[in-house]
């Protein structure tokens, strides 16, 4: 007997793209990216090309100081995005039926980093400080308050690929019958010590990240929020709006490289295993998938991993792209927030073409014949399934598979 199917029922998201599904998909679509910036506003004498949200975000004095933070009002900000389908979801099921788990790498961070400023130049903590802010956990606690929600909340870090594996997680409840929806989905804000961190590795492009080109340089890192409904029944409306399609999350394949602490494994092997396993969980064949959204950062060694991973399942191609280059790389948010952009897809049918692969126009010949989309050339057909890959540090791999009912 194959698993109960899971709904991705709603969505909303908030990047440097845009503000909300619609915006986020026509701004990709065009290649355009209101919050990618150059400034040294992390990173003082050292301008970094960034990812930055401008949207205007909820205060948060009514919560408890220890929820305070600007990762916590991007996550307000986007959740309420799907507010109509959260309250009716509690509605149905009860509000101890409905759980949480959030993917983030940041919390409290750039809080913390002002704190210790402060104590460091003034000899005390500023007012509005908690040391809690920091809590990783903090996400699925503030989440649950702030929503009244009473299922299980848990928050899940394993870098890059943490919200892809929330939604894994998410299923896993589901089908443990521990709840019947979860609010799932990542977050995570820009701050000095990520952004400085990065920068030791020589990981970071001062311009534009450019995924696949020769001309690569590194990664861009940005802040964003990706929230979903997921339940075992199908529900029209959301974010889908009446005429979407119902979304499903079909396969999860999870993989462990651990190979090094930060280099992906060269030959790809556990990215290959992670899709292939999404592939089978779900019972597709890779012919059937129409879209890949791929990890796609703009550093040597993870675009010529992928590159092979890719070749190895799909060995006649397939259309994918990444979108990095208009969002950022957004650390804990990515999972969701990509796999958002193929929910978006499914559920419009992809009748308006997918997102093209925005760099310099050039492609690394040494990758081999990726199909990559390129800008003008956006095919409008009707897309059934579509891929997410999330590659994360320490080979944290996480392929998931969604499908249109």
């Amino acid at each position: 007997m194959s698993p109960e199917p899971v709904y991705l029922s709603a969505l909303g998201m908030t990047c440097a793209a845009g503000d909300g599904v619609a915006s986020v998909l026509a701004n990709l679509r065009r290649g355009a990216a209101p919050g990618m910036i150059a400034t040294d506003r992390w990173t003082p004498g050292q301008s970094l090309t960034v990812g930055e949200v401008r949207a205007e975000l909820p205060a948060l004095d009514g919560f408890p100081l220890a929820h305070r933070s600007r990762n916590n009002r991007l996550a307000l900000h986007t959740s309420r995005q799907i507010e109509a389908d959260l309250r009716r979801t509690v509605s149905e099921f009860g509000a101890a039926r409905v759980g949480v788990v959030v993917g983030t790498t940041t919390s409290g961070m750039a809080e913390a980093e002002a704190a210790f400023q402060s104590l460091h130049e003034r000899g005390s903590f500023p007012p509005g400080f908690a040391y809690a802010q920091m809590e990783l956990g903090s996400p699925a606690e503030f989440l649950a308050l702030a929503w009244g929600l009473r299922g299980p909340a848990f928050t899940v870090s394993t870098a890059c690929s943490s919200s892809a594996k929330a939604l894994a997680a998410a299923r896993r409840l589901l089908r443990l019958g521990a709840c019947d929806a979860v609010l799932v989905g990542g977050v995570d804000t820009l701050c000095t010590f990520t952004l400085r961190g990065f920068s030791a590795l020589g990981a970071l492009s001062p311009e534009p990240c450019l995924p696949f080109s020769p001309n690569r340089k590194g990664i861009n890192i940005g802040e964003a929020a990706a929230f979903f409904v997921l339940r075992r029944e199908g529900s029209r409306g959301g974010s889908a709006g009446a005429q979407g399609r119902l979304v499903l999350l079909l396969g999860a394949g999870e993989t462990s490289d651990a190979h090094n602490i930060s280099a992906p494994l060269p030959g790809g092997e556990g990215a290959r295993d992670a899709m292939k396993s999404a592939l089978g969980e779900a019972g597709v064949a890779p012919y059937q998938i129409g879209y890949v959204n791929l990890h796609g950062t703009g550093t040597a060694q993870n675009d010529a991993m992928e590159a092979r991973a890719m070749h190895a399942v799909f060995p006649e191609g397939v259309a994918c792209s990444s979108t990095k280059s208009l969002t950022g790389h957004t650390l804990g948010a990515a999972g969701a927030l990509e796999a958002g952009i193929c929910w978006a897809l499914l559920a419009e049918g992809g009748k308006a073409g997918l997102p093209p692969q925005i760099n310099d126009g050039a492609v690394d010949p040494e990758l081999g014949p990726l199909r990559l989309i390129r800008p003008g050339d956006c095919p409008a057909a009707p897309i059934r399934y579509a891929l997410s890959n999330v590659f994360g540090f320490g080979g944290t791999n996480v392929s998931l598979l969604l499908g249109a009912a």
